[in-house]
């Protein structure tokens, strides 16, 4: 139900990943009449795979997260979320608040042991492919030992999504040096470059976030989705500019032509919706976030991003990891069942 579009994205998209995926099923959880409406436009057997429960209440965008929180077992998040806690579904895709669906999730699922908060974690366009760049935004303020866990949460995700073995983790910094940074990520330099089982290559400066350097790039939330936010307006200017460019006059809107299959594979390299699905690390369960304002096909790439996390149990591999992480380093741990 959340998004700038609600159903009108979400029941299409869901209706063209069951095409997509024939093992899939999916349950579409708000308010019936609503959803109804479009899912009478659709045809064909995959159908067969969709199921709807019906919520009463929804989140707004606009709601703060405590208030969310108050009345959240009548809203569909939270019942999208109660269906992942139940193990009647092994992944949550949401459009909506974000700051509902983070402190939702919390109180839902639960963290897993030794992870103090969630990261938001997503891809980044890099000249080798992509990155995966945490956290984006859920914690806007980060210990040393929170930024530990995000290094080892990200490298487990990447091992587990892309086949990586030991995936290079960076973290964004003011500068290379070592005597660069406030006093958190100094520490948490020396924390990360104390696991021997994490390959940390040092710092990233913000000139290296696209150059591949990195499989994984740590920061705190604050830094994250300022940095985040800026490359979807500069790819966006790029493109624009780029577009203006060969409009200016008929010789160059003649090249233009020409250029056409170019200027198409550009642009689509650099739009940040075909890398949409943002990972809610550390709980327990597995949790995506959809932009706001993706389309149908950019809904889409949520949803598959969750289905690769689910079919992998990203969350069960990073509570293994962690364990093993701070058994290797001498720490007490308590693990819980998973």
């Amino acid at each position: 139900m959340g998004g700038d579009f609600g159903p009108r994205v979400t029941v299409t998209a869901a209706c063209d990943a069951l095409r997509r995926h024939p093992q899939l099923e999916i349950v579409l959880v708000g308010q019936a009449d609503a959803i109804n409406s479009h899912l009478r436009r659709q045809r064909g057997d995959h159908l067969q795979r969709l199921h709807l429960i019906h919520a009463d209440d929804v989140v707004p965008m606009d709601e703060k997260p405590s208030q969310a929180l108050r009345k959240r077992q009548h809203t569909s998040m939270s019942k999208a979320l109660e269906l992942v806690a139940e193990g009647r579904a092994q992944a949550c895709i949401s459009a909506g608040n974000t700051g509902a669906l983070m402190a939702m999730s919390r109180a839902v699922l639960g963290m897993l042991p030794c992870i103090e908060r969630p990261a938001i974690t997503t891809a980044i366009p890099t000249l080798k492919g992509h990155s995966y760049m945490l956290d984006l935004g859920a914690n806007v303020d980060c210990s040393a030992e929170q930024l530990l866990q995000f290094a080892i949460m990200g490298s487990v995700m990447v091992e587990a999504i892309e086949q990586s073995e030991r995936p290079a983790i960076g973290l964004l910094n003011v500068g290379s040096e070592q005597h660069k940074g406030n006093d958190q990520v100094r520490e948490a330099s020396r924390l990360i470059g104390a696991h021997a089982g994490l390959n940390f290559i040092g710092y990233l400066e913000g000139d290296d976030l696209f150059n591949g350097r990195a499989d994984v790039i740590v920061c705190d939330g604050f830094v994250g989705n300022i940095a985040l936010k800026s490359c979807e307006g500069l790819s966006k200017l790029l493109v624009r500019r780029v577009q203006g460019s060969f409009r200016r006059n008929l010789y160059r809107r003649l090249v233009a032509l020409l250029a056409t299959p170019i200027l198409r594979d550009l642009k689509a390299q650099l739009d940040p919706g075909r890398l949409n699905g943002a990972s809610l690390l550390g709980l327990q369960g597995v949790v995506i976030k959809s932009h706001g304002g993706a389309n149908r096909n950019y809904f889409g790439y949520a949803i598959d991003v969750a289905l690769e996390e689910a079919r992998m149990n990203v969350p069960a591999r990073i509570r293994d990891r962690v364990r093993d992480e701070m058994a290797r380093c001498g720490e007490q741990t308590d693990p819980q069942p998973f």
